[in-house]
């Protein structure tokens, strides 16, 4: 007896015929479409100068004409909703992009011109003396360590417990009258809170006065309501089940705060307090005001002025000296320094969160 068994049929069909763009499609359409437009921009600036060839001009043409090549031949080989649907993806990662482009080109510009003086005379010299090449900014960074750090073991426990009252204990029109006190402060100009400690300390003492102190509380007062907003959010959304579960135990309120709620949101609190030292690091003006400006290295809070990163790249731009490159390139370098250590607080706070935050079982 023979037995007939039918082989199955081999599909032949292209991506093309069978509804569906391959997966190579999108990424060649986006590179003819660039190839494209960087050629017609080449034609149209020939004869001109290679540096002044307009790269972003080209990639938004050429990210433009993509998106309209794609909608078309998506709409004709898959179907309109398709179509639809690459278009707004094509919208979403191009805004995307002009979003990254602006911090892009900024990092390369601060590093491609910060370079040139990052060296050890740089960090280890202040400007003492010094008019024209040469030159550091130790003084600045110190100034810039000693106010940052005094505004922030001001402003942290002060936003810290403003945020466990507001959520732990605040009803009523006080509550109130603190959430919107707290939203005012968010909003106010820097130069605000440095002419507000200016003025406290010109009644307090004298007009004239001009101390790393004061700089720092400008800068707490900068920092107060960042802190109390990021660490309000973060506490209310520990799960009212872990404070239930905590009372049940017999444990009083205080302690269960301690023990339980800060624990518990210790991560994104750390995260909280980096953006607020973040955002007033670099403040200019509230310290030319409070702060002031010095060549030489102080250490002193409390006594003669104290000079900060910011307010020497400011101060190196604006009295550029007897060698104006050389006074523009220390400001770069400044400016590099500080993103510098930005950066490197924001790893300490990201470790800072991985040690303290609670730990589970899970592998």
């Amino acid at each position: 007896m023979t037995t007939l068994t039918a082989s199955p049929a081999v599909a032949t069909s292209s991506s093309l015929t069978s509804g569906k763009l391959p997966k190579w499609a999108p990424w060649a359409l986006l590179g003819v479409s660039l190839l494209i437009s960087f050629a017609v921009f080449a034609v149209a600036g020939l004869g001109g100068d290679l540096a002044d060839f307009n790269i972003a001009g080209a990639s938004v043409l050429g990210l433009v004409l993509y998106m309209v090549i794609i909608t078309v031949i998506s709409s004709i080989v898959e179907s309109r909703r398709k179509a639809t649907d690459r278009l707004m993806t094509a919208l979403v990662a191009t805004a995307f992009l002009i979003a990254l482009l602006p911090l892009i080109s900024l990092l390369w510009t601060v590093v491609a011109n910060g370079l040139e003086r990052f060296d050890a005379e740089f960090f280890s010299s202040s400007m003492r003396n010094v008019v024209g090449d040469g030159g550091g900014i130790a003084h600045a960074i110190w100034g810039t360590v000693l106010i940052t750090l005094t505004a922030t073991v001001i402003a942290v426990p002060v936003g810290l417990m403003t945020s466990i009252y507001l959520v732990e204990y605040g009803r009523g029109k006080i509550a109130k009258a603190i959430t919107f006190l707290v939203d005012v402060m968010t909003g106010i100009p820097s130069i605000v809170a440095g002419l507000f400690i200016y003025a406290v300390f010109a009644l307090l003492i004298g007009p004239g006065i001009s101390m790393g102190f004061m700089g720092a509380l400008a800068l707490a007062v900068l920092m107060t309501p960042v802190v109390v907003r990021g660490s309000e959010e973060l506490l209310k959304i520990v799960p009212n089940e872990l404070r239930e579960a905590s009372y049940a135990l017999g444990v009083p309120k205080w302690l269960t705060i301690l023990k339980v709620v800060l624990p518990t949101s210790i991560a994104g609190i750390t995260t909280s307090i980096m953006l607020a030292i973040s955002r007033v690091i670099g403040e200019t003006a509230p310290l030319l005001l409070t702060a002031g400006f010095t060549q030489s290295l102080n250490t002193n809070l409390f006594s003669g002025q104290m000079m900060t990163l910011p307010v020497f790249a400011y101060n190196q731009y604006m009295n550029q000296g007897t060698n104006p490159d050389a006074a523009v390139a220390r400001a770069w370098a400044a400016a590099l320094t500080l993103i510098l250590i930005v950066m490197v607080l924001n790893l300490l706070a990201r470790l800072i969160a991985k040690w303290f935050s609670p730990k589970t079982s899970g592998r």
